[in-house]
């Protein structure tokens, strides 16, 4: 089993690049997916978010509202290390279920957007940083995602900077251009890690 760590700052193109991967063959292990997994309804991650932050970030269908709790956790450091030491040793757990299910041949991608924020190179027999510019990102998160430049800027902030991602990077997938010029970069890559 190989096992890939893969990250990129918001608006990188991160997720995409894991989809490739995934249709290569790649089990990919997606930590936001299982972000959202360990606080669905009826979870004891959705009990100890509502714990700390109040029923404030609780929708009326009894699923959690983003929008509300990443106001607050991205506004405040302090309350993004709750959240954080809520959420992380959940995803950590359903991580390493998934990756243990995985045949012993496979490739396995971790989808980590925190990453290098989190120290987490080491658990990986090599890291893939997808990158572009901070002004690509921006642009990206404003023109495509509908979000404000100030959300924007906030949430790219939150995250580690260019720099510290690529200075865990093993390999890295730059997409600042187009995305049709990001497919054979990926196919690359990819050709690079089953031939180890």
């Amino acid at each position: 089993m190989l096992k890939i760590g893969l990250t990129g700052g918001i608006g990188a193109g991160k997720s995409e690049v894991s989809r490739l991967f995934a249709s290569y063959g790649a089990v990919v292990v997606d930590a936001d997916l299982i972000a959202r997994e360990v606080v669905a309804p009826g979870t004891e991650g959705l009990a100890a978010v509502l714990a700390e932050f109040g029923p404030d970030v609780l929708r009326a269908d009894g699923e959690l509202d983003r929008p509300a709790l990443g106001a607050l956790v991205f506004a405040d450091p302090a309350r993004l290390r709750a959240l954080n030491a809520i959420v992380h040793p959940l995803v950590r757990a359903r991580s390493a279920e998934l990756e243990e299910a995985a045949a012993p041949d496979a490739v396995v991608v971790h989808d980590v957007p925190l990453l290098a924020e989190n120290g987490l190179a080491p658990l990986y027999d090599l890291v893939v940083v997808v990158d572009a510019a901070d002004e690509v990102r921006l642009d990206r998160l404003v023109r495509l995602r509908g979000m404000a430049e100030a959300e924007a800027e906030s949430r790219m902030a939150a995250q580690a900077t260019r720099e510290d991602r690529l200075a865990v990077a093993d390999l890295v997938i730059d997409n600042s251009g187009p995305l049709e010029a990001l497919a054979p970069r990926v196919r690359q890559v990819w050709d690079e890690l089953t031939a180890r």
